[in-house]
């Protein structure tokens, strides 16, 4: 879904959020861990009150840590302008790359074919709806991008403003 035109953005920059799509996994995720982390603390505190306490307090900032990723999906939308785009996934990772660098929309794809090419998989433990193509790649860190993949909200939308975009460079 596109939140275009919010004060809070340039003109001409597209929004395309992502958190309907992602962060119902994640708080699966979550609440998985938050079970196995019970579990665990109540077994390790049956050994040694000391170390529960520990892992109990790393536990906490991971949880913490997680819950603060989850809800950064909302305000940190994949966003496209005439001449760049912003790939997010909420506060962990970005790339920026040129829109002339996007190549094309990628249909026939599989996991594992994209991310033995270099993927940066912003979809996490979502399967992605989104595949474009760079070219040249881009570098992330010391890593290789040639795809960029995510699981966007209104993968429809996104896809029509990217060609139209790609149809005027």
């Amino acid at each position: 879904m596109t939140d275009a035109g919010r004060d809070d953005d340039p003109p001409g920059v597209r929004r395309f959020s992502y958190h309907r799509a992602i962060a119902p996994m994640m708080w699966v995720l979550l609440a998985l861990v938050l079970i196995e982390a019970a579990v665990t603390h109540f077994l390790i505190a049956l050994w040694s009150g000391r170390v529960a306490l520990a892992a109990s307090i790393l536990s906490s900032a991971a949880v913490i840590w997680l819950v603060r990723l989850i809800r950064s999906f909302r305000a940190h939308p994949v966003q496209l302008s005439r001449d760049r785009l912003l790939w997010r996934v909420g506060v962990l990772r970005s790339v920026e790359v040129p829109i002339g660098q996007v190549k094309a929309r990628r249909e026939d794809w599989t996991v594992a074919g994209i991310r033995k090419a270099g993927a940066f998989n912003a979809a996490l433990i979502a399967p992605p709806n989104v595949v474009l193509e760079l070219d040249p790649p881009c570098r992330m860190g010391r890593r290789l991008i040639r795809f960029l993949a995510h699981r966007l909200d209104d993968p429809q939308a996104f896809n029509a403003a990217l060609d139209d975009l790609l149809v005027r460079a």
